[in-house]
């Protein structure tokens, strides 16, 4: 955990502080450039990137996500991440889960589309065939780490990446990265979210050291460099979210309620806010602002936000008792809130 009180302004330039991290003592532990951007900016950002609703749409036209993941042992968190994707706005949600893990899938709800595919022998062939018609690939939730599901998950993300897909990769797919950075090193499309325990496994794999907790901003901005700039969700008390050079931190009130599967929520919002932002992006809409934080960080922010907002209205609910099936029917009333109100 960090104190926010002792990030101190060192200088600024434009759009961004140079902030200086202190300690009891008054000596600088740390300094990175942070985004000035408020939290008020970012959602106004993020409120333009969303695509309006109309007559005209067509299925589809407001994203089409796809979850690889689910097995037989974790059948809940691609349907969290699935279902999340759809109830952010996505039209379709495909989950391509392993053979085992299609029916149980599918009975939580018909809405998603299930291809139990993903421990076929012809795997990757079947689910390249997908990649064209996706805007976002969620890599991880309830993968697993059977071995031949992992060669079969990394060989999908270098076509993938063929296809300048934007992915997210959560859970068991960082376990994935960790074993091999080179597999996402460098692409700037992806998003990896890893939680504390997460992040200090793939912080020491690859920077071959230990990371210090005490200074989250410059731990998360050194990872995020030494893996060519990808963008590092640092799930906290507070999200660190950086690409390397930017930085945002995600304050949102949330809860103190850590039941499993919130992570699967962020991811799936994430799947959805990525190919809206990146779709800002390609059509040249330089009115929405999204240039001064980039595609990738608006998303991950707007997502943050979604998340902790969510958590925090279903703790009002259900106290204790909270779980991520309470959080999910919270999306639609948090997404009202910080996305479609004046």
């Amino acid at each position: 955990m960090f104190n926010l009180t002792k990030l101190k302004i060192a200088s600024r330039i434009p759009a961004h502080y140079i902030i200086n991290i202190v300690d009891n003592n008054g000596h600088v532990r740390s300094t990175f450039l942070m985004s000035t951007l408020s939290h008020s900016h970012v959602i106004q950002i993020a409120k333009s990137v969303i695509p309006p609703l109309h007559h005209g749409m067509h299925k589809g036209q407001a994203g089409r996500v796809a979850v690889l993941g689910g097995c037989q042992e974790y059948t809940g968190a691609p349907y969290f991440a699935a279902i999340t994707a759809l109830k952010v706005g996505a039209d379709l949600s495909h989950v391509f889960c392993t053979s085992s893990a299609a029916t149980v899938i599918k009975s939580y709800s018909p809405e998603l589309i299930v291809h139990p595919v993903l421990d076929s022998l012809t795997a990757v062939t079947e689910i390249s065939q997908w990649l064209p018609r996706f805007h976002s690939l969620v890599v991880g939730p309830g993968l697993g780490r059977d071995r031949q599901l992992l060669e079969i998950v990394s060989e999908v993300i270098q076509k993938a990446k063929e296809q300048q897909l934007p992915i997210v990769i959560d859970a068991d797919g960082l376990f994935l990265v960790t074993q091999n950075p080179d597999i996402i090193r460098g692409y700037t499309n992806a998003v990896l979210t890893p939680n504390v325990a997460e992040f200090d496994r793939l912080y020491e794999r690859v920077l071959g050291t230990k990371q210090d907790p005490s200074e989250p901003i410059a731990m998360a901005k050194e990872l995020s460099k030494q893996l060519g700039h990808v963008t590092v969700v640092q799930k906290g008390s507070h999200d660190v979210i950086t690409n390397g050079d930017k930085v945002l931190v995600c304050s949102e009130e949330g809860s103190p309620r850590r039941c499993g599967g919130q992570g699967d929520l962020l991811s799936g919002a994430l799947g959805t806010f990525l190919f809206w932002s990146k779709q800002a992006v390609d059509s040249n809409n330089e009115s929405c602002g999204i240039d001064q934080c980039g595609y990738t960080l608006c998303a991950a922010y707007a997502s943050c936000s979604l998340t902790r907002l969510c958590n925090k209205m279903a703790f009002r609910e259900n106290g204790r008792s909270t779980t991520t099936t309470d959080m999910i029917a919270q999306i639609s009333k948090a997404f009202i809130t910080l996305y479609e109100k004046n």
